[in-house]
């Protein structure tokens, strides 16, 4: 796992920017603190920092070359079927030096070019440079696990795994409205975009490739919509399941380095934990965050299964200043704004877990592939929620604040919006009447997703919200996981995220999904022998946190709160119909109700703060030159 960063120049301009690719490389210390390197040469630079994982000596440095010279390799991830694929590179003659998958990766990278990307079974994003060509090409895993990003100024690329990579080496910071609007209706920017108008991300599933006379192209190498079309019928759900899963955890388990498990007491982690024993795996360490309150609180179902497997357990309590000083840091680690909440918590166990283990199992993307949120259930009654609301129905029960939400997403009118917002904590009416903001994103990347997954499944809102979330809000909490674990310099990994169980959850009937009050039946009916009832049958937590409590019971951030009446961000053209004194002011008397609409102004407000600290002066839509 490791912080890659490049400099590529187009139109026969020569690489002459060491110090500004060591600037660069520096920006991503915390990825790779263990080893960095170097690569210049014609029209390119790479730089690499290491955290080392597999093969911790000095013959896995990277920047990596080929045995016959012709291509260089700065590679992030894991690949867990590296071995396999050495064993065939020995059978055809090529005598490795190194015990690394990356050595494997660039070898079977010159033998096979891209089309050797299908067998890979990992999470990667790499950058290759061909010493022939004078290219350079991008690639990113099937579910972008690994981040990657890139720009284009003047005669000049540059790409990193993080965007204040590409920052430090003066980039202009450059919002975008559209990406705005996607933050506030969609709580992220989906696709190739970010926040910033210059620089794009590369898609999961992709490559680019840039020749040396500046022609890029963008080519989809993984296409879950048709893996899944075309692949067979699972006779039996429960052990297909049971037997996938299983393997895709003994693979995350390949490391020269301790593996520990994020071990929240829900059923996603408790799978991956029973898993571990189950196959009889030995000295694990597991990683828990506490709360106070009990509604947020799974800390005792975490301890009770990491003893009852033998475990070594962990846990932390987070108090109010520590949750402050994560929730900065975890806010400049993001470098772009994000309200998933749990940030903190996660950056705060990953720093828990760091003397412990270098690597991380999660049990992250299980909900997305097996049906586990309850904002999918309405899309099994599209039309029922909306006649209950036009009824009046559901007025009666808004004091509940799932009820309250469910209200408000019922008036959302048609099927494909339905999807759109689906994963929003806001809709639509919701930021009309709260911030004067009626102009919706174009959200071209999102709708693009949901035409695949109507022709995937058509007529079934469920499925396709599984489908569209799986190319969305998904990456959305990969990127967070990766910030934040990486911020620690821990390497996190996703069993869920196999590619064989991605596609075989796709093809499965609905009722291996939906059945039940929390779904994720198959996935249920697999663990019911394998973990104690109280966690089959616990309601679902996930890593929530009490923010009214801390946004009300944290002098600093209500300090920052009523800063919002005074935020440079509300001189940007979108924040200008926002009436800031009167969210602030509702939010200081009835807390409750506003915390869901003050939080992504205040971590915008936060976001831009600290920004603008770091890299100065913060543009928006100003005249940019791209691809």
């Amino acid at each position: 796992m490791c912080g890659i960063t490049g400099i590529f120049k187009i139109k026969d301009n020569l690489f002459t920017e060491r110090a500004l690719l060591e600037k660069m490389t520096l920006a991503l210390e915390h990825r790779g603190p263990d080893d960095y390197g170097y690569y210049t040469a014609s029209n390119c630079g790479f730089g690499h920092r290491r955290l080392s994982i597999l093969d911790l000596s000095s013959a896995a440095h990277q920047p990596f070359t080929s045995a016959n010279g012709r291509f260089v390799i700065t590679y992030n991830g894991e690949i867990y079927n590296f071995k396999e694929l050495a064993d065939e590179l020995r059978a055809d003659g090529f005598q490795l030096k190194s015990n690394s998958d990356t050595e494997v990766l660039v070898e079977c990278y010159s033998k096979y070019g891209t089309a050797i990307l299908p067998r890979l079974r990992g999470m990667f994003a790499f950058a290759v440079y061909d010493t022939q060509e004078r290219s350079l090409t991008l690639v990113r895993d099937r579910m972008g696990v690994k981040p990657l990003y890139y720009t284009k100024h003047g005669n000049t690329y540059l790409f990193a795994s993080e965007q204040k990579a590409l920052f430090s080496a003066d980039i202009p910071i450059v919002l975008a409205t559209e990406s705005i609007k996607e933050y506030f209706f969609n709580r992220f920017a989906a696709g190739t975009s970010t926040l910033f108008a210059n620089i794009k991300k590369v898609l999961p599933g992709h490559f680019v490739k840039i020749s040396a006379q500046g022609y890029s192209s963008e080519t989809r190498w993984w296409n879950l919509g048709e893996e899944i079309a075309k692949s067979s019928q699972i006779n039996d759900p429960v052990a297909w399941f049971t037997e996938t899963f299983d393997e895709s955890v003994a693979l995350r388990m390949v490391s020269d380095v301790p593996v520990g498990l994020m071990l929240s007491g829900g059923l996603d982690s408790t799978a991956v934990a029973a898993s571990l024993f189950q196959q009889q795996f030995k000295n694990i360490n597991t990683f828990n965050v506490a709360f106070e309150e009990a509604e947020h609180d799974e800390s005792q179902l975490a301890r009770k299964v990491s003893n009852q497997f033998g475990f070594k357990h962990h846990e932390l309590e987070i108090n109010g200043s520590d949750f402050y000083g994560n929730l900065l840091q975890s806010i400049y680690l993001q470098d772009e704004p994000l309200t998933h909440l749990s940030e903190p918590h996660l950056l705060a166990l990953a720093g828990l877990a760091k003397s412990n283990v270098k690597v991380l199992l999660s049990g992250e993307g299980a909900d997305e592939l097996f049906g586990g949120y309850v904002r999918y259930k309405p899309l099994a009654y599209p039309n029922l929620i909306h006649a209950a609301r036009v009824s009046g129905a559901l007025e009666f029960f808004r004091s509940s604040k799932r009820w309250d939400k469910l209200y408000r997403y019922s008036q959302i009118s048609s099927n494909d919006a339905r999807v759109i917002y689906n994963g929003s904590n806001l809709y639509p009416n919701d930021l009309k009447k709260q911030y004067n903001l009626a102009s919706e994103p174009e959200n071209a990347y999102r709708y693009q997703i949901l035409a695949e997954a109507k022709q995937l499944y058509p007529n079934n809102l469920q499925r396709q919200a599984l489908y569209f979330d799986q190319h969305t809000y998904l990456a959305s909490l990969l990127d967070r996981n990766d910030r934040c674990t990486m911020g620690a310099s821990i390497e996190c990994r996703e069993p869920f995220l196999d590619h064989k169980l991605i596609i075989g959850a796709g093809k499965l009937a609905d009722r291996w999904l939906f059945t039940g009050k929390k779904g994720k039946y198959v996935q249920k009916q697999s663990l019911m022998k394998r973990l104690p009832k109280e966690v089959t049958d616990f309601r679902k937590v996930g890593l929530s946190a009490p923010y009214t409590k801390y946004l009300t019971q944290i002098d600093a951030l209500r300090n920052d709160v009523e800063a919002l009446r005074k935020s440079p961000i509300f001189e940007l053209p979108y924040f200008k119909n926002i009436d800031k004194n009167r969210l602030v002011n509702e939010f200081f008397k009835n807390p409750n109700q506003y915390t869901a609409v003050i939080t992504p102004l205040l971590v915008f407000h936060l976001w831009h703060k600290i920004y603008n600290a770091k890299f100065g002066s913060i543009i928006t839509d100003a005249p940019i030159e791209f691809i």
